[in-house]
């Protein structure tokens, strides 16, 4: 057995990383198992290690850019634990793009230099984000809200995100009675069992040398995922170059940069007004809708998970 380990770890972030910024930064920080506390500006989950379910909070005491990151589990961790616990966190956090790829990005759109906005918060897994992609594609926030809370509670164990492995065990009838995915359940399921049995492998997903294109061929292939899904996943991925539109897309065409017709020419003329901005364009994009929210809602770390958090997209901010 390995020995026990402490339940304190020190993580140093790149000399530009901010947590409360780039932490709350994505709306899938809004979503369980992710708790986000404004009066302490602490981060809590609970991260399947594989063996168990750990509960974790991550802060940056010193409340500065590139300041420590102090991780706390509830309990001693085994060393195999700590090392789970360190990677899902780097991944959450996105620790490992580097702070000159953010100075690129502002080059680039120079509007978000002085905010230092770069870095977008994901989940500590690909198949999360991929479910919560699917949960939250043709349907209204709160929605997405509630069948990520309900996987929680209904599948996850001790009340973490379920894994790959879990889902895949699971009934659709189950997913649609009991945490209200609708006509989602049987492809959840699919897509489950597809990473449980090794006919999705993780690390070739997220391997940087897969051209952009075949990685698109590739996730379209996937059960329940279209081109909108498929450019989300890409951009949770550090695959900016393509935009996931959808109606809130064309609510920010229309309310923000003033674009006039129908859905599908405002989707075109958002596709060429940010085409300048190149491999960083969804940063762009996501941007300039993240500060829309926040001048109607206040800076997203002062956000109360069930209230502001639980509104503030399209039908809420007209």
């Amino acid at each position: 057995m390995p020995r026990a380990a402490g339940s304190r770890l020190t993580i140093r972030p790149p000399r530009d990383y901010l947590l409360r910024r780039d932490l709350c930064s994505y709306g899938y920080f809004l979503l369980e198992p992710n708790h986000w506390d404004p009066a302490t500006r602490q981060f809590r989950r609970v991260l399947d290690t594989g063996r168990r379910s750990v509960s974790v909070s991550i802060e940056q005491p010193s409340g500065v850019r590139g300041g420590t990151l102090v991780v706390r589990a509830a309990g001693a961790l085994s060393e195999p634990e700590r090392a789970a616990v360190r990677r899902d966190v780097a991944r959450m956090l996105n620790l490992h793009e580097p702070a000159e790829t953010i100075a690129e990005f502002h080059r680039l759109d120079p509007r978000w230099r002085r905010a230092g906005r770069g870095r977008l918060f994901r989940s500590p897994t690909l198949f999360e984000d991929v479910i919560k992609t699917v949960t939250s594609c043709n349907v209204a926030w709160p929605s997405t809200i509630n069948m990520n809370r309900r996987l929680c509670e209904v599948v996850g164990r001790g009340g973490a995100f379920p894994t790959a492995e879990r889902l895949a065990d699971c009934r659709p009838q189950l997913l649609r009675a009991r945490c209200g995915v609708g006509y989602r359940d049987a492809r959840i399921v699919g897509l489950a069992r597809m990473f449980a049995d090794g006919r999705i492998v993780p690390e070739a997903i997220e391997d940087p040398a897969l051209p952009d294109d075949r990685l698109r061929e590739i996730l379209i292939e996937w059960p329940g995922i279209g081109p909108y899904a498929a450019a989300n996943i890409m951009q949770l991925l550090g695959r900016y170059a393509h935009l996931p539109l959808d109606t809130e897309s064309v609510r920010h065409g229309r309310t923000v940069l003033g674009f006039r017709g129908g859905s599908r020419a405002v989707m075109r003329r958002i596709e060429r007004h940010f085409a300048p901005f190149a491999h960083h364009k969804f940063r762009s994009y996501w941007f300039e809708l993240w500060d829309f929210y926040e001048r109607r809602r206040g800076k997203s770390w002062t956000w109360e998970k069930r209230t502001t958090g639980s509104t503030f997209t399209a039908s809420q901010l007209k």
